[in-house]
């Protein structure tokens, strides 16, 4: 698994830190989505998932190998 994010789409819902705070943060200035691992291990995988289909911009993309 390969994640991407859209910092320009994104709105800053907080979702996917809510989510998986292992693999997704905020920024402090603009609350937009900063990602802290872009190729999570397996464990983490359902979580990713379960953030991408709560974005309510889709700016979180998820590239299966």
């Amino acid at each position: 698994m390969l994640i991407t994010t859209d910092t320009e789409a994104c709105v800053g819902s907080g979702q996917c830190a809510l989510v998986v705070p292992e693999v997704f943060d905020q920024d402090d200035a603009e609350g937009t989505v900063v990602l802290v691992d872009a190729a999570p291990s397996e464990e983490f995988h359902h979580d990713v998932r379960e953030a991408v289909s709560r974005c309510p911009v889709r700016a979180i993309a998820v590239v299966e190998p």
